[in-house]
């Protein structure tokens, strides 16, 4: 069997693959993070709490209401997102002219809340998402068994992620965003409505956040604190790939996952400290971040 470094290969192709799933998750929640502070400046603490509360409402949908997964993958991210616009409507909007350090505190208050709610209601022990029927098996790749359920969350998160580039980089609602963002006295005396164009943008990212909590809830238990482990690694892809940088957040992410995946085969021991050794990295040669603009 052919070996690299003493690791045969079927071994190695394997956990790329694993880290490039893994990367599309960590592509899609930086994608939220990176839209809400690009377009509004805003550092969302709570995003980690959003992406649990996507996982959650699929979870409960099922039990109390029979949703299944094709309709709670639409409904569950327009429901936490239209949360997310109330938020923004009548907490952040009253603390968007002071220091953002009063955004990442609001937010950062409001993930304990959803968190320690969800906690007393339902424990910290996680519950099991069924694989709908129709993702069930998988394939046989010669070096690996690959689920057909994290092929297919592959594929969605990278077609998520590709279409809201997309809309944000090369669409006339785009530039209004972006211009309202940048000089938005100048756009309202144009007939744009910009407080909306904001709150709409925010309640997206939010549901770009229960998105993903959907996608991930057949593959990883559904708990209260499923969303505080991972965002302090998916604030570090977002620094990595520039705070604010829609494209940085999906090469990035993406780019996180298969170097996680090559760690864990040639020194598993530095698996969750990668990433961060990467953003120290960055951080010292390129403060902006990879794809970031020097201030």
């Amino acid at each position: 069997m052919t070996t690299i470094f003493g690791i045969p290969l079927m071994v190695l192709f394997g956990q790329l693959l694993l880290g490039l799933i893994n990367g599309a998750f960590y592509a899609l929640l930086s994608l939220g993070l990176a839209v809400i502070f690009g377009l509004l400046k805003v550092i969302n603490f709570a995003h980690g709490a959003q992406y649990m509360l996507g996982a959650f409402a699929a979870l409960l949908g099922l039990e109390y209401l029979g949703l299944d997964y094709w309709l709670a993958l639409l409904i569950v991210p327009l429901v936490v997102g239209a949360l997310g616009i109330l938020i923004e409507r009548f907490l952040l909007r009253r603390i968007q002219h002071i220091d953002h350090l009063y955004g990442l505190l609001l937010t950062f208050g409001l993930a304990l809340i959803f968190e320690g709610t969800l906690v007393n209601l339902f424990g910290v022990s996680g519950s099991s998402y069924p694989v709908p029927p129709a993702l069930a098996g998988g394939f046989n790749l010669g070096f690996m068994f690959l689920p057909t359920y994290r092929a297919w969350v592959l594929v969605a998160a990278l077609v998520v992620c590709l279409f809201t580039w997309f809309m944000i980089e090369r669409t006339r609602l785009g530039a209004y965003l972006r211009a309202g963002t940048e000089n938005p006295k100048l756009m309202q005396a144009f007939g744009v409505n910009v407080p909306l164009l904001v709150t709409l943008t925010y309640g997206f990212g939010v549901a770009l956040a229960a998105f993903a909590g959907v996608l991930a809830a057949p593959i990883y238990p559904v708990s209260p604190t499923m969303g505080s482990s991972l965002l302090i690694v998916v604030f570090a892809v977002v620094v990595i790939g520039g705070m604010g940088s829609i494209l940085g957040a999906i090469l990035t992410g993406l780019a996180m996952g298969l170097i996680e995946g090559l760690t864990k085969v040639f020194y598993p021991e530095a698996a969750n400290t990668v990433i961060f050794l990467v953003m120290i990295v960055v951080l010292l040669l390129r403060p902006a971040g990879l794809f970031g603009k020097e201030a």
